[in-house]
């Protein structure tokens, strides 16, 4: 670290827990966040500010009117422009040593298997089932720490798949992927704004546990837990989650 970036990235030096070893790691590491929207718009920046070194964004839509309800990230000058190219432009400028790469495209098997060798941690911030759990299968594949968030309505939660964990469970084995799942849309039931500000910045506060190696991320030795929080009766509560041994996606990648 030169100068610039000891003053920068002070706050984070004087914390025991992170000090210049974590902080170091940190502005080495690559993050790659799927979905730039309401999760993405939380983490994303906090993560660029926090100086991760390299994040790259993957999400094919552009940005809508109804999406800056919730999506920080995105400005009102940026509706109609792709999603992926207003993030990069705000993270530039919130940290002009953040390199942001972009991939305006739908997450697939192809993408996937080109980017996640080269990064640290994956944030799924969709909203999608099925992409949900392509993305687990692929960071399982490639033992890639995943931070995995979720919210609707006035209810989000949070988790993290760690395949280099023995004893940590993965999205499948939470829910089946051969569940014929029905999907909920923001556009049809509506999001409380700062529940996807919430989840995303604990998504970004999970990836710096990983990436700072400090605390203990919902994923650790211990095992795994799913934080969930009612926004609307101002409840959190966690779920400590078991490994399946018959999961058609991890047991068969142990």
């Amino acid at each position: 670290m030169n100068d610039e970036d000891l003053l920068r990235y002070s706050r984070h030096i004087l914390l025991d827990d992170i000090g210049v070893e974590g902080q170091e790691r940190i502005l080495n590491a690559h993050v790659l966040i799927i979905g730039a929207g309401g999760l993405g718009s939380a983490a994303a920046p906090y993560l660029a500010a926090a100086g991760v070194g390299q994040i790259s964004l993957v999400d094919h839509d552009a940005v809508d009117l109804t999406n800056l309800q919730r999506q920080i990230m995105h400005r009102h000058t940026s509706v109609g422009m792709a999603k992926v190219v207003s993030g990069k432009q705000m993270l530039e400028a919130l940290n002009p040593n953040c390199q942001v790469h972009t991939y305006q495209q739908k997450a697939d098997s192809d993408l996937l298997n080109t980017l996640l060798p080269t990064v640290d941690v994956v944030l799924d911030c969709t909203d999608n089932y099925a992409t949900r759990q392509l993305i687990n299968r692929s960071c399982v594949a490639f033992k890639k720490p995943l931070v995995s968030g979720a919210a609707i309505r006035f209810d989000g939660q949070i988790t993290v798949i760690d395949p280099r964990i023995d004893q940590s469970a993965c999205y499948a084995c939470m829910f089946s992927p051969e569940e014929n799942f029905v999907e909920t849309k923001c556009s049809t039931m509506g999001v409380f704004s700062p529940l996807v500000g919430t989840i995303g910045t604990l998504q970004a506060a999970q990836a710096l546990q990983i990436l700072g190696g400090f605390g203990e991320p919902l994923s650790h030795a211990k095992g795994s837990r799913l934080l969930m929080w009612d926004a609307l009766r101002n409840e959190m509560n966690q779920i400590h989650l078991k490994k399946r041994l018959d999961c058609p996606v991890c047991s068969k990648a142990s």
